[in-house]
């Protein structure tokens, strides 16, 4: 083959073949940017419709576990149906919190800037609140109408039982795995293309399936043993929504954030 026909082979294997990390780099980070200047109204509309969505991740899983034998295997085919609300927050641009734990540091890490560090605060306690709020309004409706079945909401609460952490510590360190994995789903989005659905589904499964914590995910499985009076609301914050918090801010942002930045910090 002759070289110029190597060459425009080469280049066009190399349009199609994955970006260069800098440019997912600056994909990410002009997202960020986006979001922190997006209205305080529009952030808590987005992240209460956010909150609500997730609610179908264990209501999936209850569907699935209610036609399942007791085995061995059951939890690895339940964790199929958790991935159904991550789906639905991602894929509709609706703001998830963990999302946030990369998508604002990129550009403060950037630019340390004293509004750029005021904007991300203002967006992660604006998003976080408005997530837990639609949990709760899921767990109420879950609980106190017949939006679900007696036996579906019965499933419900078992799938919930058995995800809470034991301890705090527990609580924290599966946050850690969470949150690396939900960043890592924000970095692979833009080199995804159309796989997108594909690549949601695979993170969220792997944080279903491997008894990770998250903490948007998780708070309607706390919020609903709470007002089914199953877990005090200090217990919750102390053993759950403290170090689940904790620990998906530490993988998303100290660990996942920190390596991105570092790995193009010399070629920006």
């Amino acid at each position: 083959m002759p070289n110029d026909d190597i060459r425009r082979e080469a280049d066009r294997v190399q349009e199609h073949s994955t970006p260069p990390t800098p440019v997912i780099y600056d994909v990410v980070r002009r997202l960020g940017v986006q979001e922190m200047e997006r209205p305080a109204v529009s952030l808590w509309w987005s992240g209460l419709a956010a909150g609500l969505s997730m609610s179908f991740s264990l209501f999936a899983e209850a569907i699935v576990r209610r036609h399942l034998p007791d085995t061995q295997w059951r939890e690895l085919v339940v964790a199929l149906g958790y991935p159904v609300g991550f789906v639905m927050v991602v894929l509709s641009r609706q703001q998830l919190f963990t999302e946030t734990t990369i998508t604002v540091v990129l550009p403060v890490m950037a630019e340390p800037t004293g509004r750029n560090f005021k904007c991300a605060a203002r967006m992660w306690a604006i998003v976080l609140a408005a997530n837990l709020v639609g949990t709760l309004l899921a767990a109420l409706l879950v609980s106190f109408t017949p939006v679900v079945t007696p036996e579906l909401r019965d499933a419900m609460l078992e799938l919930s039982r058995d995800a809470m952490p034991q301890t705090a510590v527990q609580g924290l360190f599966h946050g850690v795995t969470a949150g690396f994995l939900m960043a890592a789903l924000v970095w692979l989005m833009p080199a995804a293309e159309a796989a997108q659905f594909f690549v949601v589904y695979l993170m969220a499964y792997l944080i279903g399936a491997s008894g990770s914590a998250h903490i948007v995910a998780g708070s309607v499985e706390s919020f609903l043993l709470v007002v089914n009076g199953e877990l005090g609301i200090g217990a919750m914050l102390a053993d759950f929504t403290g170090p689940v918090l904790a620990g998906n801010i530490v993988g998303g942002t100290v660990l996942f954030g920190l390596l991105s930045y570092a790995q193009v910090a010399k070629e920006l």
